[in-house]
């Protein structure tokens, strides 16, 4: 997903100030964990791309916020992430999280 439209706002999606996005419900999730775990602007978010850095490239995603970072993500997606899965590469950039996060949910 290269660009990142928004689309007509649901009444949840006001009431958060991010405007629904068209992608899967993972992408609008993840997206929405980045605004609320790292308070990252939301329209700095809204124009991630699959290329966007993100460990090393957001300030607000340090080593200490890893940690809350990927709780959430569990939280949210329902999945367990284990601690041989954390690597370079999983918070390299928006696009490897996301494939991350699918690929984890599609296996339950």
């Amino acid at each position: 997903m290269d660009q990142i439209r928004a689309s007509s706002e649901t009444p949840e999606d006001s009431a958060a100030g991010l405007p629904a996005l068209q992608g899967t419900a993972s992408d609008a999730t993840l997206r929405r964990v980045l605004i609320d775990v790292l308070g990252v602007n939301t329209d700095a978010v809204a124009a991630f791309t699959a290329e966007t850095g993100l460990f090393g490239h957001l300030p607000e995603l340090d080593s200490m916020a890893v940690a809350t970072l990927l709780t959430e993500i569990e939280d949210r997606f329902h999945i367990v992430i284990d601690d041989d899965e954390v690597d370079g590469e999983l918070l390299e950039t928006y696009g490897a999280l996301l494939a991350f996060i699918d690929e984890k949910s599609a296996r339950g």
